[in-house]
């Protein structure tokens, strides 16, 4: 937080810009302020406990839970990303930001967000050799796959992170401009360059198509081919229990692309979007996907429900007071 100015004024300096969250609610912002913190809590304690189990529990130990736990990691590096300065300014109304540090959190959250859409692709991977080639499932997914399988997502996004980092890095943008949201977003940032904004902004889509779209092709195409082999299946009850095991999966892909492709096009497509409108979009692109989440696959997963809870109930029993006052009792 050191790197927030606590400021209200309307005009930040030329080495900054103002950050701005739900505008026209500014007198309401310590009320707002109260459901995204619970919003914020929810997502930093679901996805620990999700990764938590998942590195406790030897029967979780397989591809399917190892690329849930990646997911729950990203989701949390996402969260505590923007944290900082959506709370900054709600709580402190501390909405001046440098653009080294814009600069540092856009990286960042734009990293991460490809990289969930990776991880997204690699679940829809396991989701379709469970269905479709269930034979070969133990033998494609093995615990040396899944790691070179995450191995392979961080180099993926290094090779094309890297030249963006260093395209960016040489932009000057225009000090003292206000943005559309308490968080450093690039649609938003790449309005104030000295550039054609016409050109960063088709390539930063460009990007964007590029990555998350072909990552949501392949796991539209992954699903083609599941719904096949799940309508050729003649016995209704194993139908209906290949798709049970979908569920969260296809949950997880709508929660993440729908709030994301809707608040890119608001962006680059509907200039004329009501500034609150796309306050919304992103706060649902930010704390639906890390909220949820944990939430889906603990409600709809038998197996991590039973995990958390044999977790509390090994914690309740080591716990010393509890021991003493059940020698009390006996």
């Amino acid at each position: 937080m050191l790197i927030f100015n606590n400021t209200t004024s309307s005009s930040p300096s030329s080495s900054g810009f103002l950050l701005t969250a739900y505008p026209g609610l500014e007198l309401v912002h310590t009320w707002i302020s109260i459901p995204v913190f619970c919003l914020y809590t929810i997502a930093l304690v679901g996805n620990s406990m999700i990764m938590l189990v998942v590195i406790t529990e030897r029967s979780l130990h397989k591809p399917m839970y190892y690329f849930l736990s990646m997911l729950s990691a990203v989701d949390l590096c996402l969260t505590v990303t923007t944290l900082p300065t959506v709370l900054g300014v709600l709580w402190f109304h501390a909405r001046e930001i440098s653009i080294k540090a814009c600069r540092i959190q856009m990286f960042f959250m734009h990293g991460f967000s490809f990289l969930e859409s990776s991880v997204l692709v690699a679940m829809a991977f396991d989701r379709y050799m469970a269905i479709c080639n269930p034979l070969n499932y133990a033998i494609v997914l093995t615990d040396m796959m899944s790691l070179v399988t995450g191995l392979t997502i961080l180099i993926r996004q290094v090779v094309f992170m890297f030249p963006c980092v260093l395209a960016v890095s040489t932009v000057s943008f225009q000090g003292g401009k206000e943005l559309s949201h308490p968080f450093c977003y690039y649609p938003d940032l790449v309005k104030f360059t000295y550039t054609n904004p016409w050109v960063k902004n088709f390539w930063g889509m460009f990007l964007q198509f590029y990555l998350n779209g072909t990552d949501l092709l392949f796991i539209l195409f992954s699903y083609i081919l599941i719904l096949r082999t799940v309508l050729s299946i003649v016995a209704p009850k194993k139908q209906k229990k290949a798709l049970s095991t979908c569920v969260c999966h296809i949950c997880a892909v709508t929660v993440f692309y729908v709030p994301m492709i809707s608040l890119s096009l608001a962006h680059r497509l509907f200039t004329s979007t009501p500034r609150v409108i796309c306050s919304v979009l992103a706060n649902m692109y930010l704390l639906l996907p890390p909220v949820l989440n944990p939430i889906i696959y603990s409600l709809k997963t038998k197996v991590i429900r039973r995990a958390i809870c044999q977790l509390f109930k090994f914690k309740g029993s080591r716990d010393p007071n509890r021991r003493s006052l059940r020698g009390r009792w006996n």
